[in-house]
Protein backbone atom coordinates (compact mmCIF):
# COMPACT_ATOMS: atom_id res chain seq x y z
CA UNK A 1 0.00 0.00 0.00
CA UNK A 2 2.89 2.37 0.79
CA UNK A 3 4.32 1.81 -2.69
CA UNK A 4 0.90 2.42 -4.26
CA UNK A 5 0.38 5.65 -2.32
CA UNK A 6 3.85 6.83 -3.28
CA UNK A 7 3.02 6.31 -6.97
CA UNK A 8 -0.34 8.06 -6.57
CA UNK A 9 1.44 11.00 -5.01
CA UNK A 10 3.89 10.99 -7.89
CA UNK A 11 1.06 11.19 -10.42
CA UNK A 12 -1.15 13.61 -8.52
CA UNK A 13 1.77 15.95 -7.92
CA UNK A 14 2.56 16.08 -11.61
CA UNK A 15 6.23 15.14 -11.13
CA UNK A 16 6.65 14.08 -14.70
CA UNK A 17 9.56 16.07 -16.07
CA UNK A 18 11.49 14.31 -18.81
CA UNK A 19 14.93 12.98 -17.99
CA UNK A 20 17.72 15.49 -18.36
CA UNK A 21 19.86 12.86 -20.01
CA UNK A 22 20.49 13.22 -23.71
CA UNK A 23 17.82 11.60 -25.86
CA UNK A 24 18.42 9.75 -29.14
CA UNK A 25 18.19 11.71 -32.36
CA UNK A 26 14.64 12.35 -33.53
CA UNK A 27 13.08 10.75 -36.58
CA UNK A 28 12.00 12.85 -39.56
CA UNK A 29 8.23 12.51 -40.13
CA UNK A 30 8.02 14.65 -43.26
CA UNK A 31 5.45 13.46 -45.80
CA UNK A 32 4.13 10.70 -43.54
CA UNK A 33 0.63 10.03 -42.24
CA UNK A 34 0.29 9.00 -38.61
CA UNK A 35 -2.75 6.82 -37.88
CA UNK A 36 -3.98 7.12 -34.31
CA UNK A 37 -6.25 4.13 -33.62
CA UNK A 38 -8.98 4.49 -30.99
CA UNK A 39 -10.76 1.21 -30.07
CA UNK A 40 -14.13 2.89 -29.48
CA UNK A 41 -16.79 4.62 -31.53
CA UNK A 42 -16.36 8.20 -32.68
CA UNK A 43 -18.91 9.54 -30.16
CA UNK A 44 -17.15 8.91 -26.83
CA UNK A 45 -14.57 10.51 -24.59
CA UNK A 46 -11.59 8.75 -26.16
CA UNK A 47 -12.61 10.13 -29.55
CA UNK A 48 -12.81 13.64 -28.12
CA UNK A 49 -9.40 13.14 -26.46
CA UNK A 50 -7.62 11.95 -29.62
CA UNK A 51 -9.30 14.53 -31.84
CA UNK A 52 -8.12 17.26 -29.46
CA UNK A 53 -4.50 16.10 -29.40
CA UNK A 54 -4.16 15.05 -33.06
CA UNK A 55 -3.74 18.53 -34.62
CA UNK A 56 -1.44 19.59 -31.77
CA UNK A 57 0.69 16.50 -32.34
CA UNK A 58 0.86 17.27 -36.07
CA UNK A 59 2.28 20.70 -35.32
CA UNK A 60 4.78 19.31 -32.80
CA UNK A 61 6.20 16.35 -34.73
CA UNK A 62 9.23 17.11 -36.95
CA UNK A 63 8.11 17.46 -40.54
CA UNK A 64 4.49 18.12 -39.54
CA UNK A 65 3.01 14.82 -40.76
CA UNK A 66 -0.71 14.34 -41.23
CA UNK A 67 -2.31 12.81 -38.11
CA UNK A 68 -5.53 10.86 -38.72
CA UNK A 69 -7.74 9.41 -35.97
CA UNK A 70 -9.21 6.03 -36.89
CA UNK A 71 -11.91 4.25 -34.88
CA UNK A 72 -11.97 0.50 -34.32
CA UNK A 73 -14.86 -0.22 -31.89
CA UNK A 74 -15.86 -3.65 -30.68
CA UNK A 75 -16.00 -5.75 -27.50
CA UNK A 76 -15.62 -2.67 -25.32
CA UNK A 77 -12.21 -1.88 -26.89
CA UNK A 78 -10.82 -5.43 -26.60
CA UNK A 79 -11.12 -5.92 -30.38
CA UNK A 80 -8.89 -2.96 -31.13
CA UNK A 81 -6.41 -3.75 -28.34
CA UNK A 82 -6.03 -7.34 -29.55
CA UNK A 83 -5.41 -6.00 -33.05
CA UNK A 84 -2.76 -3.59 -31.78
CA UNK A 85 -1.01 -6.42 -29.94
CA UNK A 86 -0.40 -8.09 -33.31
CA UNK A 87 1.18 -4.97 -34.83
CA UNK A 88 4.92 -4.33 -34.97
CA UNK A 89 6.88 -1.20 -35.65
CA UNK A 90 7.13 -0.34 -39.34
CA UNK A 91 7.81 3.33 -39.89
CA UNK A 92 6.67 5.14 -36.77
CA UNK A 93 3.24 6.06 -38.12
CA UNK A 94 1.02 3.93 -35.84
CA UNK A 95 -0.27 5.24 -32.52
CA UNK A 96 -2.85 3.55 -30.28
CA UNK A 97 -5.05 5.05 -27.56
CA UNK A 98 -6.35 3.02 -24.64
CA UNK A 99 -8.65 3.93 -21.76
CA UNK A 100 -9.88 2.44 -18.51
CA UNK A 101 -12.24 0.23 -20.50
CA UNK A 102 -9.15 -1.34 -22.06
CA UNK A 103 -7.26 -1.56 -18.78
CA UNK A 104 -10.00 -3.14 -16.64
CA UNK A 105 -10.47 -6.35 -18.68
CA UNK A 106 -6.68 -6.77 -18.55
CA UNK A 107 -6.70 -6.31 -14.77
CA UNK A 108 -9.60 -8.70 -14.26
CA UNK A 109 -8.33 -11.50 -16.47
CA UNK A 110 -11.12 -11.24 -19.03
CA UNK A 111 -10.85 -14.28 -21.32
CA UNK A 112 -11.15 -12.08 -24.42
CA UNK A 113 -7.92 -10.24 -23.63
CA UNK A 114 -5.05 -11.17 -25.92
CA UNK A 115 -2.94 -8.08 -25.33
CA UNK A 116 -0.03 -7.39 -23.02
CA UNK A 117 0.71 -3.83 -21.93
CA UNK A 118 4.34 -4.71 -21.22
CA UNK A 119 4.87 -5.09 -24.97
CA UNK A 120 3.71 -1.56 -25.74
CA UNK A 121 5.53 1.77 -25.50
CA UNK A 122 3.62 4.49 -23.62
CA UNK A 123 4.55 8.00 -24.72
CA UNK A 124 1.76 10.14 -23.30
CA UNK A 125 -1.04 9.78 -20.75
CA UNK A 126 -3.65 12.07 -19.28
CA UNK A 127 -5.99 11.86 -16.36
CA UNK A 128 -9.69 12.43 -16.61
CA UNK A 129 -12.80 12.48 -14.48
CA UNK A 130 -16.38 11.45 -14.91
CA UNK A 131 -19.86 12.74 -14.14
CA UNK A 132 -23.04 10.73 -13.56
CA UNK A 133 -26.33 12.39 -14.37
CA UNK A 134 -30.08 11.73 -14.25
CA UNK A 135 -33.03 12.51 -16.46
CA UNK A 136 -35.21 15.47 -15.55
CA UNK A 137 -37.85 13.44 -13.69
CA UNK A 138 -35.40 11.51 -11.54
CA UNK A 139 -33.21 14.56 -11.09
CA UNK A 140 -36.11 16.40 -9.46
CA UNK A 141 -35.93 13.86 -6.62
CA UNK A 142 -32.20 14.14 -6.14
CA UNK A 143 -31.36 16.12 -3.00
CA UNK A 144 -27.67 15.39 -2.67
CA UNK A 145 -28.38 11.87 -1.48
CA UNK A 146 -29.65 8.74 -3.22
CA UNK A 147 -32.34 8.15 -0.58
CA UNK A 148 -35.21 9.24 -2.83
CA UNK A 149 -33.81 7.44 -5.87
CA UNK A 150 -33.79 3.90 -4.47
CA UNK A 151 -37.30 3.01 -5.71
CA UNK A 152 -36.72 4.21 -9.26
CA UNK A 153 -36.04 1.65 -12.00
CA UNK A 154 -33.05 3.02 -13.88
CA UNK A 155 -31.84 1.92 -17.32
CA UNK A 156 -28.20 2.50 -18.29
CA UNK A 157 -26.44 1.94 -21.63
CA UNK A 158 -23.21 0.08 -20.85
CA UNK A 159 -20.16 -1.13 -22.74
CA UNK A 160 -19.85 -4.07 -20.37
CA UNK A 161 -19.49 -4.93 -16.71
CA UNK A 162 -15.71 -5.50 -16.93
CA UNK A 163 -15.10 -2.15 -18.64
CA UNK A 164 -14.73 1.28 -17.10
CA UNK A 165 -18.48 1.12 -16.52
CA UNK A 166 -17.85 -1.00 -13.43
CA UNK A 167 -16.95 2.24 -11.58
CA UNK A 168 -20.45 3.78 -11.95
CA UNK A 169 -22.21 0.42 -11.69
CA UNK A 170 -20.54 -0.39 -8.37
CA UNK A 171 -21.12 3.16 -7.12
CA UNK A 172 -24.83 2.99 -7.85
CA UNK A 173 -25.03 -0.45 -6.23
CA UNK A 174 -23.34 0.88 -3.10
CA UNK A 175 -25.90 3.70 -3.02
CA UNK A 176 -28.72 1.15 -3.06
CA UNK A 177 -30.01 2.21 -6.49
CA UNK A 178 -31.69 -0.14 -8.95
CA UNK A 179 -29.76 0.34 -12.18
CA UNK A 180 -30.28 -2.16 -14.99
CA UNK A 181 -27.46 -2.02 -17.54
CA UNK A 182 -28.09 -2.68 -21.22
CA UNK A 183 -24.76 -4.18 -22.27
CA UNK A 184 -23.18 -4.07 -25.69
CA UNK A 185 -22.86 -0.40 -26.70
CA UNK A 186 -19.64 0.42 -28.58
CA UNK A 187 -18.73 3.59 -26.70
CA UNK A 188 -19.90 5.88 -23.93
CA UNK A 189 -21.17 8.30 -26.55
CA UNK A 190 -23.67 5.64 -27.60
CA UNK A 191 -24.86 5.52 -24.00
CA UNK A 192 -25.43 9.26 -24.10
CA UNK A 193 -27.44 8.87 -27.30
CA UNK A 194 -29.63 6.27 -25.54
CA UNK A 195 -30.17 8.82 -22.77
CA UNK A 196 -31.06 11.56 -25.27
CA UNK A 197 -33.59 9.27 -26.99
CA UNK A 198 -35.24 8.42 -23.67
CA UNK A 199 -34.08 4.79 -23.82
CA UNK A 200 -32.05 5.30 -20.64
CA UNK A 201 -32.70 7.55 -17.67
CA UNK A 202 -29.25 7.54 -16.10
CA UNK A 203 -25.83 7.98 -17.70
CA UNK A 204 -22.21 8.84 -17.03
CA UNK A 205 -19.52 10.28 -19.27
CA UNK A 206 -15.81 10.89 -18.90
CA UNK A 207 -14.91 14.56 -18.71
CA UNK A 208 -14.19 15.28 -22.37
CA UNK A 209 -17.46 13.72 -23.51
CA UNK A 210 -19.41 15.34 -20.69
CA UNK A 211 -18.07 18.78 -21.54
CA UNK A 212 -18.96 18.51 -25.23
CA UNK A 213 -21.99 16.21 -25.28
CA UNK A 214 -23.70 16.16 -21.88
CA UNK A 215 -23.23 19.72 -20.67
CA UNK A 216 -25.64 21.00 -23.35
CA UNK A 217 -28.27 18.59 -21.98
CA UNK A 218 -27.75 20.00 -18.50
CA UNK A 219 -28.08 23.56 -19.80
CA UNK A 220 -31.27 22.57 -21.64
CA UNK A 221 -32.73 21.13 -18.45
CA UNK A 222 -33.06 17.56 -19.75
CA UNK A 223 -30.21 16.20 -17.60
CA UNK A 224 -29.37 16.77 -13.93
CA UNK A 225 -25.82 16.22 -12.61
CA UNK A 226 -25.76 13.70 -9.77
CA UNK A 227 -22.08 13.34 -8.86
CA UNK A 228 -18.54 13.23 -10.16
CA UNK A 229 -16.04 10.52 -9.30
CA UNK A 230 -13.71 13.16 -7.91
CA UNK A 231 -9.94 13.51 -8.14
CA UNK A 232 -6.95 12.58 -5.99
CA UNK A 233 -5.04 15.05 -3.86
CA UNK A 234 -1.32 14.71 -3.10
CA UNK A 235 -2.08 12.33 -0.22
CA UNK A 236 -4.27 10.02 -2.29
CA UNK A 237 -7.55 11.32 -0.84
CA UNK A 238 -10.62 11.82 -3.03
CA UNK A 239 -11.49 15.48 -3.44
CA UNK A 240 -13.68 17.40 -5.84
CA UNK A 241 -12.78 17.21 -9.50
CA UNK A 242 -11.17 20.56 -10.46
CA UNK A 243 -13.05 20.51 -13.77
CA UNK A 244 -16.40 20.12 -11.97
CA UNK A 245 -15.77 21.80 -8.65
CA UNK A 246 -19.47 22.60 -8.20
CA UNK A 247 -20.54 18.93 -8.42
CA UNK A 248 -20.34 16.72 -5.33
CA UNK A 249 -18.21 13.58 -5.50
CA UNK A 250 -19.49 10.03 -5.16
CA UNK A 251 -17.78 9.98 -1.77
CA UNK A 252 -19.88 12.96 -0.62
CA UNK A 253 -23.11 11.48 -1.95
CA UNK A 254 -22.29 8.11 -0.38
CA UNK A 255 -21.61 9.70 3.02
CA UNK A 256 -24.99 11.46 2.83
CA UNK A 257 -26.95 8.36 1.71
CA UNK A 258 -28.43 5.86 4.17
CA UNK A 259 -26.61 2.53 4.09
CA UNK A 260 -23.65 3.64 1.92
CA UNK A 261 -20.24 3.36 3.55
CA UNK A 262 -16.94 5.00 2.62
CA UNK A 263 -14.92 2.30 4.35
CA UNK A 264 -14.81 -1.47 4.11
CA UNK A 265 -14.31 -3.92 1.25
CA UNK A 266 -16.76 -2.36 -1.22
CA UNK A 267 -15.34 1.13 -0.78
CA UNK A 268 -11.74 -0.07 -0.96
CA UNK A 269 -12.51 -1.95 -4.19
CA UNK A 270 -14.33 0.99 -5.74
CA UNK A 271 -11.50 3.39 -4.89
CA UNK A 272 -8.83 1.00 -6.18
CA UNK A 273 -10.53 0.72 -9.58
CA UNK A 274 -11.22 4.45 -9.65
CA UNK A 275 -7.48 5.06 -9.12
CA UNK A 276 -6.63 2.57 -11.87
CA UNK A 277 -9.22 3.96 -14.25
CA UNK A 278 -9.20 7.74 -13.99
CA UNK A 279 -6.08 9.61 -12.72
CA UNK A 280 -4.13 8.04 -15.63
CA UNK A 281 -7.06 7.07 -17.77
CA UNK A 282 -6.09 7.64 -21.39
CA UNK A 283 -2.71 6.53 -22.72
CA UNK A 284 -1.06 6.82 -26.15
CA UNK A 285 1.20 3.93 -27.20
CA UNK A 286 3.63 3.07 -29.95
CA UNK A 287 3.71 -0.63 -30.95
CA UNK A 288 6.22 -3.21 -29.80
CA UNK A 289 9.59 -3.04 -31.46
CA UNK A 290 9.54 0.73 -31.85
CA UNK A 291 13.15 2.01 -31.85
CA UNK A 292 14.41 4.59 -29.38
CA UNK A 293 14.66 7.41 -31.91
CA UNK A 294 10.97 7.12 -32.82
CA UNK A 295 9.93 6.91 -29.16
CA UNK A 296 12.08 9.96 -28.42
CA UNK A 297 10.44 11.80 -31.31
CA UNK A 298 6.94 11.30 -29.91
CA UNK A 299 8.02 12.07 -26.35
CA UNK A 300 9.59 15.32 -27.49
CA UNK A 301 6.51 16.20 -29.53
CA UNK A 302 4.09 15.59 -26.66
CA UNK A 303 6.37 17.58 -24.33
CA UNK A 304 6.21 20.38 -26.88
CA UNK A 305 2.40 20.18 -26.85
CA UNK A 306 2.39 20.28 -23.06
CA UNK A 307 4.70 23.33 -23.05
CA UNK A 308 2.47 25.40 -25.37
CA UNK A 309 1.63 28.75 -23.71
CA UNK A 310 -2.04 28.24 -24.57
CA UNK A 311 -2.26 24.56 -23.61
CA UNK A 312 -3.96 25.04 -20.23
CA UNK A 313 -6.55 27.37 -21.76
CA UNK A 314 -7.48 25.20 -24.73
CA UNK A 315 -7.32 21.86 -22.92
CA UNK A 316 -9.59 22.74 -20.02
CA UNK A 317 -12.50 23.36 -22.39
CA UNK A 318 -12.00 20.18 -24.42
CA UNK A 319 -10.58 17.49 -22.11
CA UNK A 320 -10.79 19.06 -18.67
CA UNK A 321 -8.31 20.26 -16.08
CA UNK A 322 -6.09 17.21 -15.55
CA UNK A 323 -2.36 16.43 -15.56
CA UNK A 324 -0.57 15.29 -18.69
CA UNK A 325 2.20 12.71 -18.35
CA UNK A 326 4.93 12.30 -20.97
CA UNK A 327 7.84 9.88 -21.31
CA UNK A 328 8.80 8.46 -17.92
CA UNK A 329 5.64 10.01 -16.49
CA UNK A 330 3.56 8.05 -18.99
CA UNK A 331 5.33 4.85 -17.93
CA UNK A 332 4.50 5.57 -14.28
CA UNK A 333 0.89 6.32 -15.24
CA UNK A 334 0.67 2.97 -17.02
CA UNK A 335 1.91 1.25 -13.87
CA UNK A 336 -0.88 2.78 -11.82
CA UNK A 337 -3.47 2.04 -14.49
CA UNK A 338 -2.58 -1.66 -14.71
CA UNK A 339 -2.31 -2.65 -11.06
CA UNK A 340 -4.85 -3.00 -8.25
CA UNK A 341 -4.58 -4.79 -4.89
CA UNK A 342 -5.49 -8.49 -5.01
CA UNK A 343 -8.18 -7.97 -2.36
CA UNK A 344 -9.90 -5.29 -4.45
CA UNK A 345 -9.69 -7.46 -7.55
CA UNK A 346 -11.18 -10.44 -5.70
CA UNK A 347 -14.07 -8.31 -4.42
CA UNK A 348 -14.89 -7.01 -7.90
CA UNK A 349 -14.66 -10.47 -9.47
CA UNK A 350 -17.10 -11.80 -6.85
CA UNK A 351 -19.44 -8.85 -7.26
CA UNK A 352 -19.51 -9.17 -11.04
CA UNK A 353 -20.44 -12.84 -10.76
CA UNK A 354 -23.15 -12.18 -8.18
CA UNK A 355 -24.61 -9.10 -9.87
CA UNK A 356 -24.29 -9.97 -13.57
CA UNK A 357 -23.31 -13.61 -13.81
CA UNK A 358 -19.90 -12.68 -15.23
CA UNK A 359 -17.27 -15.38 -14.69
CA UNK A 360 -13.73 -14.24 -15.34
CA UNK A 361 -11.39 -17.04 -16.29
CA UNK A 362 -8.69 -16.95 -18.95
Amino acid sequence: MAVKLKLVRYLAGGLVAASAAALPAQADMSGKTVTWVIPFSETGGSAKWANFFAPLLKEALPGNPTVVVKFMPGAGSTKGANWFQRQKHKDGTLLFGSSGSTQFPYLLGDRRVRYEYKDWNPVMATGTGGVAYLDKESGAKFDGTANKLKDIEFIYGSQGATRLDLVPLLAWRMLGMKVEPVFGIKGRGDGRLMFERGEANIDYQTSSAYLSGSMPLVKAGTAVPMMSWGALDASGNIVRDPTFADIATFKEVCEATDGCETEGDAWDAWKAFFVAGFPSQKIAFLPRGTPKDVIATYVAAFNKVKARPDFAKISVKRVGKYPMFVGDGAKAALGTATSVPDKAKAFVVGWLKEAYGVTLKK
